[in-house]
């Protein structure tokens, strides 16, 4: 015959299987922690990327303008440099794009002017 289970005994098994489910949530909540951290991170490291490429990018157009117009104050002509193969810059050409989408506002037609008031000598004041 089996031996009957004490309520102590029971109670310490039902704590040992209590405790191995608690250390299972516990190693989840890390492992969902650390997903979390890594995206955090990663996030930031992708955004300073972004940042550093975008100026990098930004240095380097700025130079190729500034190399274009040293070409145009030597002396050579848009036309000259694009027959060689040099066109204008993309940065260039971007603002001037803008430039010329911007249509010219119409002149709004003049309102007509309010009528005079005439006042004669004899009005009188009236006091508010």
């Amino acid at each position: 015959m089996a031996k009957e289970l004490s309520i102590e005994e029971a109670v310490e098994r039902a704590k040992r299987a209590q405790e191995d489910r608690i250390v299972a949530i516990r190693q989840l909540a890390e492992a969902r922690q650390g997903v979390a951290d890594v995206r955090e991170e990663t996030a930031r490291e992708l955004a300073d990327l972004q940042a550093s490429v975008a100026q990098r990018v930004g240095d380097a157009e700025r130079e190729d303008v500034k190399a274009y117009n040293a070409a145009l104050s030597a002396g050579w002509s848009s036309d000259e440099l694009r027959k060689i193969g040099f066109t204008e810059p993309d940065k260039k050409v971007r603002a001037k794009r803008r430039a010329a989408r911007k249509p010219a506002a119409p002149a709004a037609p003049a309102a007509p002017a309010p009528k005079p008031v005439e006042v004669s000598a004899n009005a009188q004041h009236v006091n508010a």
